[in-house]
């Protein structure tokens, strides 16, 4: 059975702004996939389906988890808040399919439903800000270049765009808004009106009108979005209001119009608008150049004085650039010179190569030689940082990763993939003199060292009893003790809870260990939601491998007074 991928935008989130084909879609499906404040802001649609929730930065999951519960024959609801289709999960969810070869006439059935976005729920509490030309920008560099995101907010600030800012500043990005007002003031008056909205049509709703020069003196996060008016945007008893251009052929408070209905269109009504042709000295024109040029054929004459174009079903960026200048060039007859930069930094993303480097399983210590030649390959450009997982994070633009990994893996570097990945976390062995588990730690590496799972996943390795690398605090924890090992499985490593692995098995026999931790994480790796850290999953299945989940006795916190 085939099954369907629907792709929802469910609006700012209040109930009476979800289109009636969104709630049965929601409804309709089997499974509903979403970030978690999302999924609570629908919570009230739900019944029995299947919830699959996670966290930022899990989009990537959330629409590979989607796409194969689809090819399973289920029906799958992928959601976003506003539009799925302007930075929702739409366009991320066809690109995993485009990546497993996927076709309209062959593949699971998708709907994108479409919803009230952000910038148009914004516009709405604010009056009327983007009655004209508008163009929305996102500020967020994670995954777009900053230099071409301010080369977009000049290019729209010159061109008088009314502007939508999304996702305009975070906790860690904090810079981009203040770099932003900063370009728009050199084309736009200090007083431009902004409006400012949080959380449109929600609880928490909060809606600011200000100007250009004062905007950054007043709350702005994650949840807002920001209407920067153009030259002609008023303020009005409150209000954002952008004329269309009415003024300009009638007079708004007369009933009765100087200009007649069928004079409203003659040109000498608009004499700010671009001159047309003549229709039969366009048409003629336009036979000449067919003539001339033989757009008709496909065949290139490389005899004729003027370049002619040749279609091409896979043309490249700079080919398709070409192209376009020879086609300026044919248009202007050749009378101009067409020239035009084109700067590949800004149009191209460029590839940032993001590793963990670390002098071994069980080694701690690198070499003189080790650090200068990661010094050398990371530059100005890249960045080290230091993880409390024993690895260096290295962070280096670059178009030959190959060329990076064989040189430091040649350096005796033991080189991970970021993020969520299975990971071997292991002691000093005492500075290597307690050696005996080093090969079993080691061997679990190399059978499931690097897994992709849910979640990033931790396995703790000590060589002692003293377990002083804390491995019980890992989500599985393996400590050596008396020729035998201990095995701990299901720690919270992080949050005001967090808790010690629960022991599960104590005497496992060395020949034994490497096999059942591989199982473990293999089924894990199988049967784990998207973004289900260890101790959920193990609460969850209950039982591994014979050793039953037990619950963990907490204890309850008290809201602090200030309402943290």
């Amino acid at each position: 059975m085939s099954g369907k991928l629907l792709i929802i935008g469910f609006g700012p989130g209040s109930f009476e702004h979800i289109t009636k084909r969104a709630r049965e879609a929601i409804q309709e499906s089997e499974v509903i996939i979403g970030y978690n404040t999302y999924v609570d802001l629908i919570a009230g649609l739900l019944s029995e389906q299947q919830v699959v929730r996670t966290g930022m930065t899990e989009e990537v999951s959330r629409a590979q988890e989607a796409v194969r519960q689809a090819k399973q024959g289920k029906k799958v609801a992928v959601i976003s808040s506003g539009d799925s289709g302007v930075y929702g999960m739409a366009g991320l969810v066809y690109e995993v399919l485009m990546e497993q070869g996927w076709t309209q006439h062959e593949g699971v059935q998708v709907e994108v439903i479409p919803g009230i976005s952000a910038v148009h729920s914004a516009g709405s509490l604010l009056g009327a800000p983007i009655m004209h030309d508008s163009c929305t920008i996102s500020l967020s560099d994670h995954l777009t270049p900053w230099e071409l995101i301010a080369k977009r907010v000049e290019a729209a600030g010159m061109a008088d765009f009314v502007i939508a800012l999304y996702n305009p500043r975070s906790g860690r990005r904090t810079r981009q808004i203040v770099e932003t007002q900063r370009i728009l003031l050199k084309h736009r008056s200090p007083l431009t009106p902004v409006g400012i909205v949080k959380s449109a049509y929600r609880d928490r709703e909060h809606v600011v009108v200000t100007t250009l020069a004062d905007m950054l003196n007043h709350d702005i996060g994650m949840l807002t979005t920001i209407i920067i008016g153009n030259s002609a945007t008023k303020l009005y008893d409150g209000l954002m209001i952008t004329p269309r251009g009415y003024q300009r052929k009638y007079t708004l408070g007369a009933e009765t119009q100087p200009l007649k209905p069928h004079q409203r269109l003659k040109s000498e009504a608009e004499p700010w608008a671009l001159e047309q042709l003549d229709e039969q000295i366009f048409d003629e024109s336009m036979e000449e150049f067919d003539e001339e040029d033989e757009f008709m054929d496909d065949e290139v004459t490389e005899n004729k004085e003027t370049s002619q174009l040749k279609s091409s079903p896979n043309l490249s960026p700079s080919n398709s650039l070409q192209l376009a200048m020879e086609a300026l060039q044919l248009v202007s007859k050749g009378t101009e010179e067409v020239s035009f930069e084109f700067d590949n930094k800004l149009t191209a993303t460029q590839s940032i190569f993001e590793f963990a480097v670390s002098p071994g399983i069980a080694n701690k210590k690198l070499t003189a030689a080790q650090l200068c030649a990661l010094g050398e390959i990371v530059g100005d450009r890249g960045d080290i940082e230091y993880s409390p997982h024993h690895q260096l994070i290295v962070r280096v633009q670059t178009n030959n990763p190959n060329q990076i990994t064989s040189e430091l893996s040649a350096l005796g570097l033991l080189l991970s993939p970021i993020g969520d990945v299975a990971q071997i976390k292991a002691c000093d062995f005492c500075n290597l003199e307690k050696g005996e588990s080093i090969p079993y730690a080691e061997a679990i590496h190399h059978r499931i060292g690097n897994l992709e799972v849910p979640k990033e996943l931790k396995i703790g390795f000590n060589g002692c009893g003293m377990a002083c690398y804390g491995a019980v605090q890992q989500d599985i924890g393996i400590v050596y003790r008396k020729e035998k090992f201990d095995l701990f499985l299901g720690g919270k490593t992080v949050g005001r809870n967090a808790h010690a692995a629960q022991p599960v098995a104590e005497g496992i026999a060395p020949e034994e260990l490497v096999d059942l931790v591989g199982r473990i994480v293999e089924r894990y790796q199988k049967e784990g939601h998207p973004n289900e850290r260890f101790h959920k999953f193990f609460k969850r299945v209950k039982e591994i491998e014979g050793y039953r989940h037990q619950e963990m006795v907490g204890f309850v916190i008290e809201n602090a007074i200030c309402g943290d």
